[in-house]
């Protein structure tokens, strides 16, 4: 606990009736001795084009995953639209799909660029001053952490992460392929892009085993502009990435739905920490991830959710 001696000493206390209770002075939590308000130099002011700046992560290993990803969205968008659509003999079918493709192809990347370039949650950095601890204006019975790597007031059931190296509110878990951690307050965008990147998997592969049987019936150097080995290349790699990426979305899809409604975080599941929070139905735990109140606008890319204001750094022990 940051704050007079006897603040210290308290907090010796707490934390050690506490060891026993699920690590509740989880890491670098469990002394008081890294609590020091003295040893942080208070950070300087942001410029204003430091505040306008868009939050990118500069991790090469993301970076290259993001490249990836487009990448692959690109190579499927050019076989659907190349390859199975265009040598089409029925307008209608290849309108349909075409539209109706290529709008999930705009809604992943759109959910992709937002999950990347969104502030995932991140706990201002350099904040553990005295001037800020005596600005909480603490109770008894409250207690705040530090986290001696970014030397910030760790809210309740907020982690550092070693790559974006912020303590992140409410991290899930740090993701390469959008290049950051899922959190607070980009985990609407996470959860659209895995079911969008989903659904045009799904809608690939069943538009490939339909042309496979067009071409079969039909003569395979009129069923595409390509050549016929050309043609089963292009449809093979797409059907293999249709399906990974199905499963793997999908799987990612499930496990981040149930996060949401079960309101833990996978890092709290992973390790088994104590719930310190209110309970509440799952259907307020998804407005509290996607917005309030529930709305078509759930399901875009571009409406920023309402997450509330709740303060985040006290912990009630």
């Amino acid at each position: 606990m940051l704050g007079a001696p006897w603040r210290q000493r308290h907090a010796d206390g707490v934390c050690g009736r506490m060891r026993s209770a699920s690590q509740r002075c989880r890491d670098i939590e469990r002394q008081a001795g890294y609590l020091q308000p003295e040893s942080c130099a208070p950070p300087p002011p942001p410029s204003h084009g430091q505040r306008d700046a868009m939050w990118f992560i500069r991790d090469g290993c993301g970076i290259v995953c993001g490249i990836i990803t487009w990448l692959l969205v690109f190579y499927a968008e050019f076989v659907v639209v190349f390859v199975m659509l265009l040598p089409s003999k029925s307008l209608a079918y290849s309108l349909v799909n075409g539209t109706l493709f290529n709008s999930l192809a705009f809604l992943a990347l759109a959910s992709h660029f937002r999950a990347m370039c969104t502030d995932p949650g991140a706990v201002p950095k350099g904040n553990a001053t005295k001037e800020f601890i005596e600005s909480l204006q603490l109770k008894p019975g409250q207690v705040v952490y530090k986290c001696p790597k970014c030397c910030s007031i760790k809210p309740d059931r907020a982690h550092h992460c070693s790559v974006c190296k912020r303590c992140i509110r409410k991290m899930d878990h740090h993701c390469p392929w959008v290049n950051n951690c899922v959190g607070e307050n980009n985990q609407k965008y996470f959860v659209l892009f895995t079911m969008y990147i989903a659904l045009i998997s799904l809608h690939a592969l069943v538009m490939v085993a339909f042309h496979f049987l067009y071409c079969f019936e039909e003569d395979w150097t009129k069923c595409s502009t390509f050549s016929p080995p050309a043609t089963v290349i292009l449809l093979i790699l797409l059907c293999f990435e249709g399906l990974l990426f199905l499963i793997f979305t999908s799987v990612m899809f499930g496990t981040q739905v149930h996060s949401i409604c079960t309101d833990e975080t996978g890092i709290e599941q992973l390790k088994k920490e104590e719930r310190r929070w209110a309970k509440k139905t799952k259907w307020m735990n998804m407005k509290a991830v996607f917005g309030h109140p529930s709305s078509i606008a759930w399901l875009s890319p571009f409406a920023t959710p309402d997450h509330g204001k709740a303060d985040p750094y006290q912990y009630v022990v």
